[in-house]
């Protein structure tokens, strides 16, 4: 959606006069495809790379309009909807000879470019499906690009769904938040990839690309861990389908197609069909003033833009994306694979990039019919199966064959798409490079997301801190990934990777304790003090069955009730309300760690419940700041150390 003058569709007229807009492309498009209009030789290939920046704590740095600033070659760059991603777009290269090696050297030096930029403002560049340390702060809507069409897109989606959003998302762990924006897309950082494609094979590679999602997406997850939660292996599957989800929930048992979708049914036609669903299915988000005369373009034998159904086409994501183009004045066809996440190196998403394109270029060979080996559903099934588990996963593939996927790809599809890439002419020891690299890690079984999950567990082993391991784990991250070395290759995260950890710009939300064990006013005393005992804790936030903060009780009053008792002689029959503190000093989640221990100090207190919207969301206590302090002296001692060397 790249469309600097789109804005809300606001008025009932101008959706309308919108729509006509869009149908007119529609019958443009239809007259084009009857006719001879499209390019079908030489077929090119080509990519979009998305990116993260980091300060030096390896946070979100929303710096992308500076760092745009000082890029040369403006038509190389351009913005995302948050100011901590960039997006470099690559100019498209006929698909033989050389493409792939072209395509990873050309790439890493855009994106080494952006990185010069990025360390000139003590930022850096990161390539991840999503950053580990992003934090719930960092969606907020002061992060948004200050852009019209990024305006009216949260406009639109906020229109249509209202303006609070639930996120539920659940793997190893469980994620259950609210947000009240659809920013929470811009943790999402992909790698797509395009392919050229006529109208007369249209239908069968689109099917083919549908069929093979599944295992090329298994090899390739790097997405697994979102607010120290780890979910899916590839969890921007579901955190985007979420995020711009504009459907409300009903009475009924309604069919009802997200935004992000995947899809419904094989293509049986042509591109004109999906096109034509999403603008049945999908109601009109944006609205954007077209110049362009499209009749008068088509009597005078020129492509048209179809400016008005590109803006619609752009507010539909589908994974696998049917796109419409022009280039060198000539109109062309493209599929364009989202599926897969930013990173973990350039020269893996080329090897990424490599296994789809091969298979795209000779699967069709072996099954020319996809629809009559595969039903839809089970291809659907498998997408959210590597989703889920990545290379763990068992498919139900052709012919209803169950099989691994890793048996699946060493055993049958990268044949295939060795003999694909030969197809196309591709450079042999571009082929072996690529592809070796795939069968490399699914043997190893090293995906991005592996490796990214198995540090993160070692660091947390290690210190017990979720926000000091996944700022380790990410600066280890930023380290491979300047090394070039694929990920199957990468070692071990340790906590040295953390040169420049300052606690000074922490915020609350990042140490706090979210593992909460509660009472409620009317629990009798007994229960707080075995509670206490159980999980050896020193403080107990009282709540009412709505999660409102209502109160705190301390080990230390406990113990006075029970001495109080003992002396007297007396039975305990104290309830919670009778001995707690009433409305206790709290403090913000996206408040910084030194706010809340001046707060401790100066008031003299142990424990700082925090609250958010008049929710208890966690709690801050002396041993959150124990780890703080240990890690800030061991990063003293090791900077002296330095010194003394």
């Amino acid at each position: 959606m790249g469309e600097e003058r789109v804005k809300l569709a606001d008025s009932q007229e101008e959706t309308q006069h919108f729509m006509k807009n869009v149908l007119k492309d529609l019958h443009a498009l239809e007259k084009m495809l009857q006719g001879d209009w499209f390019e079908k030789d030489p077929l090119r290939i080509g990519a979009e790379q998305e990116l993260c920046l980091v300060d030096r704590q390896a946070k979100a740095s929303p710096t992308s309009m500076e760092v745009l600033e000082k890029l040369e070659d403006k038509d190389a760059f351009t913005t995302e909807f948050a100011k901590f991603n960039l997006e470099i777009n690559l100019e498209p290269l006929e698909f033989t000879g050389k493409c792939l090696s072209q395509m990873e050297e050309n790439l890493s030096k855009r994106v080494e470019t952006v990185r010069k930029a990025a360390q000139d403002l003590n930022s850096d560049v990161i390539l991840t499906g999503i950053l580990p340390t992003i934090r719930k702060a960092d969606v907020d809507l002061k992060n948004m690009t200050p852009l019209q069409r990024y305006r009216a897109l949260c406009q639109a989606i906020n229109k249509m769904r209202g303006e609070e959003y639930d996120l539920r998302i659940q793997g190893t762990d469980e994620l259950l938040m609210k947000f009240d924006s659809p920013l929470l897309e811009a943790c999402n950082t992909g790698f797509q990839v395009h392919l050229q494609v006529t109208p007369e094979n249209f239908v069968q590679k689109y099917n083919v690309a549908q069929a093979i999602t599944a295992p090329v997406l298994a090899c390739s997850v790097g997405s697994p861990i979102l607010f120290g939660k780890r979910l899916w292996s590839e969890t921007r599957i579901a955190l985007f389908q979420q995020s711009v989800d504009t459907r409300q929930v009903g009475d009924h048992l309604r069919d009802s197609s997200p935004r992000v979708t995947f899809g419904n049914e094989w293509v049986s036609n042509g591109i004109l069909d999906i096109f034509r669903e999403d603008t049945a299915r999908y109601r009109v988000l944006l609205s954007s003033e077209i110049e362009e005369d499209v009749d008068q373009k088509m009597a005078e034998g020129t492509p048209p833009m179809l400016a008005a159904l590109q803006v619609h086409n752009g507010t539909v994501y589908r994974w696998n994306r049917p796109c419409y183009g022009i280039s060198e004045g000539k109109a062309h066809l493209r599929i364009e694979n989202r599926v897969f996440p930013s990173g973990p190196t350039v020269t893996d998403e080329v090897a990424n990039s490599a296994f789809w394109l091969g298979l795209m270029n000779k699967l069709e060979d072996y099954y020319p019919d996809i629809p009559e080996v595969m039903d839809f559903d089970q291809a659907k099934m498998n997408f959210v199966a590597a989703s889920k588990m990545g290379l763990d996963t068992n498919f139900r593939w052709f012919n209803d064959k169950r099989v691994s996927a890793a048996d699946l790809i060493t055993e049958e599809l990268l044949p295939i798409a060795r003999e694909g890439l030969e197809k196309a002419n591709i450079r042999k020891s571009d082929i072996d490079t690529y592809l070796d690299i795939i069968e490399e890690r699914v043997v190893s079984g090293q995906t991005f997301s592996h490796w990214m999950t198995e540090n993160y567990a070692s660091l947390l082993k290690q210190n017990s801190s979720k926000e000091l391991s996944l700022a380790a784990m990410t600066t280890a991250m930023i380290k491979y990934q300047k090394k070039g070395e694929p990920v199957h290759q990468w070692g071990r995260a340790r906590m040295d990777d953390l040169e420049h950890w300052e606690p000074s710009s922490l915020l609350v939300e990042e140490f706090m304790t979210t593992d909460l064990f509660t009472v409620q006013k009317d629990d009798i005393l007994e229960f707080t003090a075995d509670l206490i005992e159980w999980r050896r804790i020193r403080y107990v936030p009282v709540e009412d069955d709505k999660k409102h903060l209502v109160g705190l009780v301390t080990m230390r009053m406990i113990f006075r009730e029970y001495n109080s008792a003992l002396h007297h002689d007396e039975e305990l029959h104290t309830t919670v309300e009778e001995i707690m503190i009433k409305n206790p000093i709290t403090i913000h989640p996206e408040a910084s760690i030194i706010e809340a221990m001046d707060i401790m100090e100066s008031q003299k207190i142990g424990c700082l419940p925090v609250v958010k919207n008049n929710r208890l969301v966690g709690i801050i206590t002396e041993t959150n700041y124990m780890t703080i302090t240990g890690r800030l002296l061991r990063v003293v001692h090791a900077n002296a150390n330095k010194k003394d060397e």
